[in-house]
Order: structure tokens, then sequence, then C-alpha cells
């Protein structure tokens, strides 16, 4: 019997299998990892894990009897090396495996730098698997000298995180500011204070030429000629979808698994969910790379299988923990022409197209974010000069 088999064990293809069996799905289902830990979340890896303050088995998604009692075969250390859409299979290493409908759930890699230019030396590390941060955990020592590259949210918490161990942090941002490409000057504005205030170097709108050691790290040499000594290098510049195996099945591409609005390829035994996926949003593709549609997108995908033939309606939002503060955002920002910012309980800004509501970035201010959150998944929009005024109570906006 063939059952569903779901390509990688993350949060989506963990989120997918539980809800299969919630709906009362009877037949196998086998979740196949390259890692040889059973699905856990990334997000702590890069905070409360780096830091030491989460054990291994708190990472993890599921209780091992969860997956037993729901009948879940979780086939770890096992790669996919191609998908077989004629015969319905997915091949392994020297053996093969049928499907009756298959879920690719492989989300993301790493951007790294070239090894052109040092970027395969010792020391240089990114952050995104339980492999990546054990691997550099022993570096981040007191008194050790770190340079992040990259401006954007991992490496902000990498560079948060490092100075709380003790180290000496530079982080080096290619654009003009940090956040350049999600967040506004406002937000970004805000973030850099706190980093500044922590000891943390920042240098902006200046790229990488080199990074320089014999076999390990000992330095990255910017594009102006600057050299900053360095013990290891943290590696932040973003991700791009794990999408090889499908592109070699034939399955169209588009920043992403291409997929309709229930989920599934153009294949239709085939599906994707979480970061690898690219669902229709407006008059093109949206892909989002956070635990809530890892979540939202793969029990959709699941309620589709067995026939609910539901559109995919996203709810983004996301989080970061830096030092002792909390970033919460809620909706999507693209497209904004107006931000408003309010002091009030915290920091909150907001962001409009004309005057509707596309998102909210809340620094401390979990009242902003519940409230901005409740708007926008209402469509309701409120007038602005109300959320800049801080005498304004959140709660009757809504």
């Amino acid at each position: 019997m063939a059952g569903v088999v779901i390509v990688g064990a993350g949060q989506a293809a963990a989120s997918a299998a539980a809800k299969l069996r919630a709906l009362g799905y009877a037949e196998p289902i086998t979740i196949i990892g390259e890692e040889p830990l059973a699905p856990y979340q990334r997000p702590p890896l890069s905070k409360a894990y780096l830091l030491g303050q989460m054990p291994i088995d708190r990472l993890l998604l599921r209780s091992p009897e969860f997956w037993a009692e729901q009948q879940v075969e979780l086939r770890l250390g096992t790669a996919v090396t191609a998908i077989d859409r004629a015969a319905k299979e997915v091949r392994l290493a020297g053996t093969r495996l049928p499907y009756s409908q298959l879920i690719l759930a492989t989300g993301a890699v790493p951007h790294r730098l070239p090894a052109a230019i040092g970027g395969a030396l010792a020391g240089v590390h990114v952050v995104r698997n339980l492999a990546d941060v054990d691997g550099m955990a022993p570096a981040l020592r007191a008194g050790a000298r770190l340079v992040v590259v990259g401006g954007g949210y991992i490496g902000l918490e990498a560079a948060a995180v490092a100075r709380k161990l003790g180290l000496e942090v530079v982080l080096v941002e290619a654009a003009p500011r940090i956040l350049g490409r999600v967040a506004s000057a406002e937000t970004a504005d805000a973030i850099r204070s706190m980093h500044l205030a922590h000891g943390v170097e920042i240098i902006e709108g200046i790229g990488i030429s080199r990074l320089w050691g014999d076999t390990s790290v000992r330095g990255v040499e910017l594009s102006d000629g600057r050299n900053l000594p360095a013990d290891l290098v943290i590696v932040g510049i973003g991700v791009a979808p794990a999408t090889a195996l499908a592109q070699a099945a034939g399955l169209a591409i588009d920043n992403g698994i291409a997929v309709d609005a229930e989920g599934r390829t153009a294949d239709p035994a085939i599906w994707a969910a979480g970061d690898c996926a690219s669902f229709p949003m407006g008059s093109g593709g949206l892909r989002l790379e956070s635990v809530g549609n890892a979540i939202d997108m793969a029990e959709c995908v699941a309620g589709n299988i067995l026939g609910a033939a539901t559109a995919y309606v996203p709810r983004p939002w996301f989080w970061s923990d830096q030092y002792d503060a909390k970033l919460q955002i809620a909706g999507l920002n693209t497209g904004y022409d107006q931000v408003i910012t309010r002091q009030a309980e915290g920091y909150s800004v907001w962001y409009y197209r004309g005057k509707t509501l596309l998102a909210v970035d809340a620094l401390n201010d979990a009242r902003a974010y519940m409230v901005g959150k409740r708007l926008i998944e209402a469509g309701r929009s409120p007038d602005a000069a109300r959320v800049a005024d801080p005498l304004t109570d959140l709660k009757a906006l809504l």
C-alpha cells in the first residue's frame, strides 16, 4: 500500500503528517529526512539552543511516542535522489518507495560565500540546521572575534547571541542599511540602536572582498580595503528554496516549487508546502519563509489531499528574539507607501499602502502585534492618525 510520502523532515512535514492523521487518514505515512534527528524546531537554534538554554530534546516538535502512536514512519539520515513520476516512486539509496500522494517539504538552503573568496575556509559558518549550530558552538567563547556577514534577521540574531556570550562582534551589511529588504528604516533604526547599545559594531554599505587565512579564517577584507580580524565568521545572506529534486522531476519552478491555490503542483499526485513552495498571490507567486506558513500551508495541503479543495490563504506572522527584546511582525509590508510609528507600551511601526493597513512591526509591544494582526486578518484599516496617537487605546480599534 503506497500511502503519502513526505520528503523533508521539518515543520511543514511534521504538520502535514499530524494533520492527515487528525483528519482520519488511515493509509501509510512516511517522512523522509536527510538529517538524523526527528522533526525539530529551527528558530531556537540561533537563539535559545545556541545560548545553551534549550536542550536538544526540547527542540523536537513531537515525541518519539507520538510518531509511533500515529503510525508515521520516519526514515531519517536518508536522502531522496530522484522522483519517478511515471512509476509514482521516490528513489532512495539502493531502494525505491511508492507513493499515492507525494508532499515536497524540502525547505530552503542557505546562501554561502564563494570558495574563491574564502567561503570554504574552516571557521566560516551558516545557521540553518542543528549540525550548523553544533559546528560553530565550540568557537563561540568569550573574547573571540566574530564577523557576521549580512544584516538580516539571522545575522542580527547571531550577533545578539554572540554578544551575550562575550564575543567581540562586527556585523557587515553590503546594502545601505540593515534589514533593507524586509523592514522599514524606522524598524531598522530601532534594531540598530539596540545592537550598538550592546557593543556590536555595525558597518553598512560596504561589501566583502575576501576572507583570508591559511586553512582557517583569520580575517575579513572589506571592499574599501579595511581588514577585520576574525576567529570565526557567520554568514547570514539569505536562503534559496530547495527545488533541485522537483526541477529534476520536471516540475515548474518559480522562486520555489510552483503550486496552485490548493498547494498542488502540475502533477496531480505531487504537492509542496513550506519554505520551498511558491503559491499564487495577487498577480504572481509568493513564497514565505516562516514557521506559521509552514504549519498553515502543510495543514491546508493535508486537507486537500483528502478532498477539501480549500485555497490556501496565508496569515503571515514572524518573530525575532534579540537580547531581551522581541520583535513580532504581522502581515506583509510589500508595496507600502506610508509608515506610522507609535511609541506607547512599546514601539511599533505600521505599514500602509494608501489607507490600507498592510503590516505591523512590534518591538516589545505584544498589544500592538495582537491588535495589528487581528485587523489585518479581518481586512480592516484604522485611521493612521489614531494609530500614531499614544493615547489611543489600540483595543478600541478592533
